[in-house]
């Protein structure tokens, strides 16, 4: 059974960084036998669900305009880890984070519906 732990959210001010981490079970990122796809979506109150990055298990990764250059997503294949790593924060990155899985190939185009697996979330903030 897949299972997805989101941690390192918080609280920070404009400018400042932070670095999600995305504990995995049940699946094996090594495996390229068939494709899949990890990412991060993100959900601010009120708004529908975004995706943020993604990445397939030959590491091919894939943005966003809004984020390009200010996050940067990893996965440790030893540890069955996915990282983000966020620069740059402003306020409009506030929002619910999650881990997302699904044994597909990663997208263009980063909609919430192509994803099977989700973890609970962790809460970004960022103050002006």
């Amino acid at each position: 059974e897949v299972r997805l732990v989101e941690s390192g959210g918080g609280s920070v001010e404009t400018g400042g960084s932070l670095r999600l981490s995305c504990a995995v079970s049940g699946y094996d990122a090594r495996d390229d036998s068939s494709p899949s796809c990890m990412g991060w979506f993100r959900q601010a109150p009120g708004k529908e669900r975004r995706g943020v990055a993604t990445i397939d298990n030959r590491g091919a990764t894939r943005y966003p305009e809004n984020v390009k250059g200010r996050f940067a997503i990893s996965q440790d294949n030893a540890d069955n880890t996915l990282y983000l790593q966020m620069n740059s924060l402003q306020p409009e990155d506030t929002a619910m984070y999650y881990c997302v899985l699904t044994y597909s190939r990663c997208y263009d185009i980063l909609s919430a519906r192509d994803f099977d697996y989700w973890g609970q979330g962790t809460q970004v903030t960022v103050s002006s």
